[in-house]
């Protein structure tokens, strides 16, 4: 799960496996698997690093023989 910010400046968790796409129209528009969208103030890069660095945590935890770091 990822943390994003409402517009309305509420926190949420977000499922990141649910994701199925993001649009930066101006604000970024999440679509998810589900059809929901949710409209967040992250940007599609902060929302992008966001995902990877939660993949990356769970690559670790799953491997950690394997974890490099930098």
């Amino acid at each position: 799960m990822i943390d994003l910010t409402r517009l309305n400046g509420h926190r949420i968790s977000v499922n990141c496996d649910l994701i199925k796409f993001a649009e930066p129209s101006p604000d970024t528009t999440i679509t998810l698997t589900t059809g929901d969208k949710l409209i967040v103030l992250e940007s599609c890069d902060d929302l992008m690093h966001r995902i990877l660095m939660y993949r990356a945590s769970i690559l670790a935890n799953a491997w950690p023989s394997g974890y490099v770091t930098r």
